[in-house]
């Protein structure tokens, strides 16, 4: 294949992309095969001699679409979205083609320059004060470890990094028990060991307090350990819990123990003003990362980290030996630096072209539908009979169950083989429930009120 061939098939892929978005409506949310089904499909050894076009294009055209599971289903009310609105698919085959790697400056002036400029339009955008900077990282798991080990080493005054942990005090990193599993993974990858994250008691609300916060703390100080981090949940996946941000941050000032917000999904919905009383206080965080692949329609992967001062985490994490240097150019930034990896895309673009495609209004009309339809959604399955509603809305998300763990599991698992709509399960105090997330991108009130439609054909079977 060439490029004037690559001129022809890319006009095809997009004829494509319009069919398969056009008719999403029809198709099962989630495949329905068996594990191994794709895979059989598929020759057991590579082959030696160049295949047609053609015969790649109709074998993927017969394989892949009924494989998967169709994440851009306007339907697709589980975990929580992983969006691509067409600008963002157009930005994204902009960036395929040029193909950079932005490691540094001067490998991608455009990238890094854009990037910088997206940052602070969206920080403006969910009313970030100025002085905060940042860089958009794959993923909020790769920015929650990019804080946990920037923590660590401030608490351990940089010693880490050179001497390793094993002759370290005991770091100790505080959380509750609804923040992201992420959470846990970097404490894990950073060394810290699972048993020193300490999972704070939540409040009814099911938030971190800051009283509770400051006892942890205190207790683990009396006992010899050193508080390194707090890791704040702002929107937590499970029910969309949300602690005490402004008191739990005010403790981490008192105790001098510096702050992470995960505010994957929800930070998103802080573009609308009248939702930011859900994370006031935010602005005396250290770090926040949210993931505009989530809920602003920049196509996955694209989560964007903000910081107070960039200065520990790139002196956690920056490296510049000779060859990664910009000559005459000491200062520039690299978010290399900023990052795990290395290598980087160019995830700003797509985010440019979201941000003007759409504006923020449209965003906010987006993100506002989606509050309301799940409101009146968690009302039509109130009504019916032998639901009952777990969790209360927050924001788009809520949780509903039967009486029973086998009746829930039962009807979570018809509802899904429908496939008209898809749903997923979470525990709620130990009480098994069906989570329903509104998010989609190109879902519509009729999609949304869907959902009650099928819960109570499925509860007639």
């Amino acid at each position: 294949m060439n490029h004037e061939d690559l001129r022809l098939w890319s006009k095809r892929a997009a004829d494509w992309a319009a069919d398969y978005h056009a008719d999403l409506r029809d198709r099962p949310v989630r495949a329905p095969l068996v594990p191994g089904a794709v895979a059989r499909q598929l020759p057991e050894a590579p082959p030696e001699a160049a295949e047609p076009m053609d015969a790649i294009w109709a074998d993927f055209e017969r394989i892949v679409p009924g494989g998967m599971t169709h994440w851009q289903h306007p339907r697709f009310f589980a975990y929580f979205p992983a969006n691509a609105a067409p600008a963002s698919m157009l930005a994204e085959q902009l960036v395929n083609a040029m193909a950079s790697n932005a490691l540094i400056w001067q490998t991608s002036p455009a990238a890094t320059e854009v990037e910088q400029v997206m940052i602070d339009w969206l920080r403006q955008a969910v009313g970030l004060p100025e002085g905060f900077v940042g860089t958009i990282h794959d993923t909020a798991t790769v920015a929650t470890l990019s804080a946990v080990l920037t923590m660590r080493e401030r608490a351990l005054e940089w010693r880490g990094l050179d001497e390793g942990l094993s002759a370290q005090p005991v770091l100790r990193f505080y959380a509750s028990a609804e923040t992201h599993s992420s959470v846990d993974k970097a404490i894990r990858v950073a060394g810290i060991g699972q048993r020193n994250l300490v999972k704070v008691p939540v409040d009814e609300s099911r938030g971190m307090t800051g009283a509770a916060l400051r006892a942890a703390i205190r207790a683990d100080r009396a006992a010899g350990m050193v508080p390194a981090g707090v890791i704040l949940c702002a929107g937590g996946t499970s029910v969309g819990a949300f602690d005490r941000i402004a008191d739990c941050l005010a403790v981490c000032r008192e105790e001098g123990v510096p702050s992470h917000v995960d505010a994957a999904w929800a930070g998103s919905a802080m573009i609308c003003p009248e939702f930011r009383a859900l994370w006031a206080g935010v602005e005396g965080a250290d770090s926040v990362v949210l993931n505009p692949h989530k809920w602003l329609g920049a196509q996955f992967d694209c989560s964007v980290q903000f910081l107070r001062d960039p200065g520990a985490q790139v002196r956690t994490l920056g490296l510049r030996p000779t060859y990664l240097e910009t000559a005459g150019r000491e200062e520039m930034v690299n978010f290399n630096e900023w990052t795990v990896p290395l290598g980087r895309r160019f995830r700003a673009l797509k985010l440019w072209f979201v941000l003007r495609a759409y504006g923020l209004e449209g965003l906010r009309d987006r993100i506002r539908n989606h509050v309301a339809w799940a409101e009146e959604a968690r009302n039509q399955l109130a009504a019916l009979p032998g639901v009952e509603i777990v969790t209360e809305p927050r924001l788009s998300l809520f949780s509903f169950a039967l009486d029973t763990e086998a009746a829930t599991e039962a009807l979570l698992a018809r509802i899904n083989d429908d496939g008209r709509i898809y749903l997923t399960q979470t525990r709620v105090d130990g009480r098994f429930a069906i989570r329903v997330q509104v998010g989609s991108f190109d879902c519509t009130r009729e999609d949304v009120m869907l959902i009650a439609k099928v819960v109570s054909e499925m509860l007639a079977r």
